[in-house]
């Protein structure tokens, strides 16, 4: 296993990098092609207690149908739901290549036992999910408790048999840079295919200081390994303007590389379209 830096904010200089890096923002020609990239990075999300398969059916339809409006616009990268709606999700995206995620282990507080959140997992992999994006147990980090983590973590991993597991953070919960970069080696030694912001129910949710630990923790891991692990911003990203501060962090901490879909998303509800509307000068 490896042995990650030390790391402060004092020695990543969050603040004045965040300056830099978000200081020059792509315009004219460069800027609709970032939006047509975030576009094809989304995973269109609903996660409420009022959804109903009706919406889930809507929501579906219109992830497969993007690349209808235009010939310059891609369809979105996936779909993500409750996992009793995954089954009628693979249904409608068949052989559309959309990618059909859920939320697990016990989504979106993590404070059930192992036992629930290794059926829940089952569950979402029976019916047939893709990606599932799993909480961690921010209790547990907050108590300096990893290797518990860890051990949760490793065991959900075997779990998704083969499901592309996304480790959710929930930065907001975790109160200081040692414990979101912490959070972030945990789950990437565990096996997190990517790692997540937060699950979008607290506040404050994704931020770009956050996500530039996750960012700088998944480039040391490639820097020792040669093995990229993928990123996502969740929680309150609603606009271009928001979109394109995540992706100019991930083109300057990890490079062009990761800018698709197989390393870097975004999860939002109302985002796509107007991505969409932007692209296609409407509005």
């Amino acid at each position: 296993m490896i042995t990650f830096d030390q790391y402060n904010s004092q020695s990543a200089n969050i603040e004045e990098r965040l300056k830099t890096y978000l200081k020059q923002k792509p315009v004219d020609d460069e800027r609709i092609e970032a939006l047509k990239t975030i576009l094809s990075c989304i995973d269109l999300t609903s996660l409420e207690g009022s959804d109903t398969k009706v919406k889930i059916f809507a929501m579906c339809e219109r992830a497969r149908t993007f690349h209808e409006e235009g010939d310059s616009l891609p369809d979105v990268a996936a779909v993500c739901f409750y996992p009793t709606f995954v089954g009628l999700a693979k249904e409608v995206l068949k052989d559309t290549g959309i990618k059909v995620a859920t939320v697990a282990a016990g989504f979106p507080a993590g404070q059930i036992p192992l036992t629930i959140k290794l059926d829940e997992v089952g569950y979402a992999v029976a019916e047939g999910a893709d990606e599932i994006d799993i909480v961690i147990s921010r209790g547990k980090v907050l108590a300096n408790e990893c290797q518990e983590v860890f051990d949760e973590i490793s065991e959900l991993k075997t779990m998704a048999n083969g499901a592309l597991l996304k480790v959710i953070l929930e930065t907001g919960e975790l109160e200081t840079v040692f414990k979101i970069r912490k959070a972030s080696e945990t789950a990437i030694l565990a096996g997190a295919d990517f790692l997540k912001t937060s699950t979008g129910k607290i506040k404050p949710a994704a931020t770009p200081e956050a996500f530039l630990i996750m960012l700088d923790t998944i480039r040391e891991y490639f820097e020792k390994t040669g093995q990229r692990i993928g990123i996502k911003a969740a929680g309150g990203i609603a606009t271009a303007d928001d979109a394109l501060v995540y992706y100019q962090l991930v083109k300057q901490v990890l490079g062009e590389e990761w800018l698709n879909k197989e390393l870097f998303r975004i999860g939002a509800s109302r985002l796509a379209n107007s991505v969409a509307d932007e692209i296609l000068g409407r509005g």
